[in-house]
This record gives structure tokens, sequence and C-alpha cells, in this order.
């Protein structure tokens, strides 16, 4: 007797463990069924009102292609801020930096320089085009920036039919001996460029060439060759030209167009690179512009 109810208390104690596993906290069965609350109404609201959903994803979607837009743009305007504060450059001289600032890929910049190590030149925007494949919305950008010599440019000027009659050597007059009055009587310039190109000529010690009216500030381009229709330097000049592969840094800045850094800069240039055998190579030379070279050669030689 005392063995069956001991069997009977060991079943009763059983039954009240298994019945606590399946207990459940009051505030437990509260959020449950407000969860399933939520769900129902989530699958009753995306089952009647699916393009709501739909449409919602479609906004979102917009929206994130319409922020890339604004970032593009945003990276467009930056790009042109910065090209903006560039001064005007030779293409052919192209460094990583400045291609970086410019917004050219590693590709179109290995292109660049394949073709000049070849000793090819850029000559033109159509040149830059071709060899290096830059967008033309790129090179919209970039194109007003370069800056191509005289003597490059001057070859689509040679086409054009001369206004001015030619004169020979004899009939002209000396371009450093004439005066501000008979430019202003003879060629029709303003006062104040007349007495600029008396000062410019007195401030280097004469002309050495012709092409040195270029350097006037305010003389337009047709005055200019009206001038050198008429006049030419006949003064005989007794100016050394220096050798520019073995001058010194104070023998450079007898040259009117080079201060002392950059004489300092050439012959730093030239002790590097060994011998330069044109005087184009000094465009490598950072902040050197080829712009004046053909004034510059006036007053060096290479020998």
């Amino acid at each position: 007797m005392m063995l069956l109810e001991h069997r009977v208390n060991n079943e009763y104690s059983n039954m009240n463990n298994l019945k606590s596993h399946f207990e459940i906290h009051s505030r437990f069965r509260n959020g449950i069924f407000l969860l399933s609350i939520l769900l129902l109404i989530s699958i009753l609201v995306y089952y009647f009102y699916p393009d709501s959903v739909i449409g919602q994803k479609e906004n979102l979607v917009e929206l994130v292609e319409f922020q890339k837009q604004i970032d593009s743009l945003k990276k467009v305007a930056s790009s042109k801020k910065t090209i903006n504060t560039l001064k005007p450059f030779n293409p052919n001289f192209i460094n990583d930096y400045k291609g970086y600032i410019l917004g050219l890929s590693a590709v179109e910049l290995d292109r660049l320089y394949a073709y000049r190590n070849k000793d090819k030149w850029i000559n033109s925007v159509a040149d830059f085009k071709q060899v290096t494949m830059v967008s033309d919305s790129l090179l919209q950008i970039i194109a007003p920036l370069f800056k191509f010599p005289d003597w490059v440019t001057s070859k689509t000027r040679k086409t054009s039919k001369n206004r001015y009659a030619v004169k020979t050597y004899a009939e002209k007059g000396d371009l450093n001996t004439v005066t501000a009055l008979e430019l202003r009587e003879q060629i029709n310039i303003p006062d104040f460029i007349a007495e600029r190109i008396i000062n410019y000529k007195d401030k280097i010690g004469g002309f050495v060439g012709e092409s040195q009216l270029k350097d006037i500030k305010g003389l337009y381009d047709n005055q200019r060759k009206k001038i050198v229709s008429l006049y030419t330097v006949k003064t005989e000049n007794t100016y050394q030209k220096i050798a520019i592969n073995t001058a010194s840094a104070n023998e450079l800045i007898e040259v009117p167009y080079f201060d002392f850094e950059m004489a300092l800069a050439i012959r730093d240039f030239i002790k590097d690179n060994g011998h330069i055998s044109s005087f184009e190579e000094l465009g490598k030379i950072d902040g050197f512009s080829l712009e004046k070279i053909d004034r510059i050669a006036l007053y060096l030689t290479l020998n």
C-alpha cells in the first residue's frame, strides 16, 4: 500500500513539472498577442493596398538616383572650380599631379606620355583629343587652358593674306630709333601705347628682334603687323648671345625674360639632365612658359 501511494505521488509531481514548462507569463502573452495583431495588419495592408508599398519602394529608388545626380553635379562643379584656378599651360607637359587635377584618367595620361616619348608634340586641341581620347565634356572644360607656343599658332596665320604693303629692308625704318610721335601718326595707335613701346625698348636696352613687340601690353596684333611692315631692327646690336648649356646663373639673368629663380632652375635642369638640344626642352621646367620662347631665343645659343 505504501509502495502504491509513493508511485502516485511521483506521477503527480512529474505532471506538475511538465505543466510548468508550458506556462507563459501574462506579460509575454500580451506581447505575443500584440505582435500577432501587427503582423496581421501588415499582411492585410500589403494584400489590400499593394500599390502603396510598391510606390514607397519606387520613391526610395528615385530618391537614391536623384541623390546620385546631385553628387555628380557637385563633383563636376568642384572640378570646374579647381580647374578655373589653374593658369594656362602647355598640354605637352602635363604631369601626374596636374593630370589628376584636370580630371584625366591614368589611361589617358599614359596615352599622352607614350605619344610624347616618341618625340611627337601636341600642337592643337584636336591633337590632344586624338591622342588621349579624352571625353568631349572634359575637353570642353580644360581646352581653354591650353597655351601653345607662338611658333605653333603662327602656322595658321601664314595662310592669311598680308593686308599691308611689303617693304624691303632698305625701305623700312629702324624700330630702335622710331619715336612715339611717328608711331601715333603713321600707325594711328593711342598715345599711351606708343609711349609704352618706347619705354619698353629703353628698358631692355633696345629691340633685338621684331617679335619683341608681342611683349607690349595692349598692342593689338594688327597694329603690331603694321609696325613691322614699316619698321625693323636695323641698329647694330652689340649684345652677345649666351650659350645656355654652359652659362652661369648670373649670365642667364642678363636675358630680360629671366629672373634669378628661373636662371637657377635652368642651371639645375641642365645639370640634372645634360645639355639641351632644343629651346622647347625648357618647357619641362616647372613654371617655365614656352609662350615667349621665340623672344627668349634671341638672347641665347645652344652652342
